[in-house]
């Protein structure tokens, strides 16, 4: 990939719309798009953020007018990738737009790979890792609360953030230095104490970050929820009662559900992810056995499980076993078949919650006759809404990387404390405090490496 070709991508979804837009962004944007475009004016006479209503045509056909546009131009560097853009706002017919393509790759033009305009954003210096991010996060928000952390990244909160903690690391560190090279001129007595102090405080401001991952990561990829149980207690009509819609296979017959089956909804403002999982018992079925330890597998990854009880049996060894892989977890217990004569011990099952160290959440359903579904996504809301307000201007991470990189850098600051309480020479904090300025390079990209970069961008969508 180089910055040096004009690069075209369709921008909007495919499929039939009322608008289909086409962005061409390098050196060449302006003169290729003016060998397809017929108007009034040329592109290359118009004036940046300026729109013009014209034609395009196939001048090896002659002249075959291709559609009706409206061609908006933004000159570099004062674009969306620094370079000159035009946006060609065709009608929205795939095959149309394709034809449209194909004709400016033909003008020397090529095919944008996945997130490259954003990229050359980035290598344009227009925007740094932590915003390239935050484009997509914005493009896959499923809720006010995601749309609001996304926006508030964009706007180079994270960015800011880490800026102020390198630009202090590289000060003491140059200080450190001077003084060593000068000794004269810069004096390090006390320097140890005051230093001591400042990273407390970035440690504390990182240790901060770190602390909002899980929030960050449930808002841009949903509440991990897995629905478990005992086989036959009604764990796939729960699924298709929470939907509204029979997406998981029901019978009668135990072990129906023989692997997980995963589903996302939106339920009273709260973003899930629904794992349905195979039934949790003592099997020798080789494939049965799989599909329970994969089950036991996501009770560990959950963030909240759904433990699904049949109310019209009595608990049993299977119950008690699965119970007890809900150490630490955020458990919802779902007593179901409630149309039908309770026989479930809710006291026993109260106690063996408590045992396991849960909260006891109980709840009482009928899958069959589709009722407690408000019940049960109001408490869910009340375990995880916090306050979308929360959100709106607190700086939170979701991804992994940027939790490996704070954690590194958390790490480094850490061994510079104890080697001032140590007593350890002032040259000694300069290894520590640079480790620290390199990983937390890493969250903005200013110490990224090219093949993790190709990777992140590769992730994004075609035409952005």
């Amino acid at each position: 990939m180089t910055v040096k070709d004009t690069i075209c991508a369709i921008a909007t979804g495919m499929g039939g719309s009322g608008i289909g837009i086409i962005r061409v962004s390098g050196n060449e944007a302006i003169s290729i798009c003016d060998r397809i475009f017929s108007g009034k004016k040329k592109i290359a006479d118009m004036e940046t953020y300026t729109a013009a209503f014209g034609n395009i045509v196939d001048k090896s056909d002659k002249e075959k007018i291709l559609d009706e546009v409206v061609v908006l131009l933004m000159r570099a560097p004062r674009s969306y990738t620094t370079e000159d853009t035009v946006e060609l706002d065709c009608h929205g017919n795939s095959f149309l737009l394709r034809k449209v393509l194909e004709l400016l790759i033909r003008e020397g033009a090529r095919i944008a790979e996945p997130g490259e305009f954003t990229k050359r954003a980035y290598m344009g210096g227009r925007i740094d890792m932590t915003e390239a991010e935050a484009v997509m996060d914005m493009i896959n928000a499923e809720g006010n609360a995601a749309l609001s952390a996304s926006v508030n990244q964009l706007k180079g909160s994270l960015r800011n953030k880490i800026t102020e903690l390198r630009e202090g690391i590289i000060y003491d560190t140059a200080y450190i230095e001077s003084a060593l090279d000068d000794p004269e001129n810069y004096s390090l007595d006390g320097f140890s104490e005051r230093l001591e102090k400042k990273v407390d405080d970035s440690i504390n401001e990182i240790d901060r970050l770190l602390k909002t991952y899980d929030d960050g990561r449930i808002l841009k990829e949903g509440i991990r929820t897995v629905i478990v149980g005992k086989p036959n207690v009604g764990k796939s009509s729960i699924l298709n009662m929470i939907l509204e819609e029979d997406r998981a296979i029901v019978t009668n017959i135990e072990g129906t559900t023989r692997d997980t089956l995963e589903e996302y909804i939106h339920l009273n403002g709260v973003h899930l992810k629904l794992i349905d999982t195979a039934g949790i018992r003592d099997t020798s079925d080789v494939v049965e056995k799989i599909g329970v330890e994969k089950a036991c597998e996501n009770i560990d990854k959950a963030d909240l499980v759904l433990f699904i009880v049949d109310g019209a049996r009595e608990l049993d060894e299977n119950d008690e076993r699965i119970i007890k892989h809900f150490s630490d977890k955020t458990v919802i217990t779902i007593i179901n078949k409630d149309d039908l004569e309770r026989v479930a011990d809710t006291s026993k099952l109260q106690e063996l919650l408590k045992e396991a160290g849960c909260v006891p959440r109980i709840l009482t359903v009928s899958a069959k006759e589709k009722a407690g579904r408000e019940e049960l996504s109001s408490l869910i809301s009340e375990l995880f809404i916090k306050g979308e307000a929360h959100y709106n201007d607190q700086i939170i991470i979701s991804r992994e990387r940027h939790k490996e990189a704070l954690s590194d850098a958390f790490a480094a600051l850490k061994r510079v404390k104890d080697s001032i309480q140590d007593g350890a020479p002032e040259d000694f904090y300069t290894i520590d405090l640079m480790a620290a300025y390199e990983s937390l390079g890493l969250v903005i990209g200013e110490t990224l490496e090219d093949d993790l970069a190709d990777k992140i961008f590769s992730e994004f969508c075609m035409g952005k």
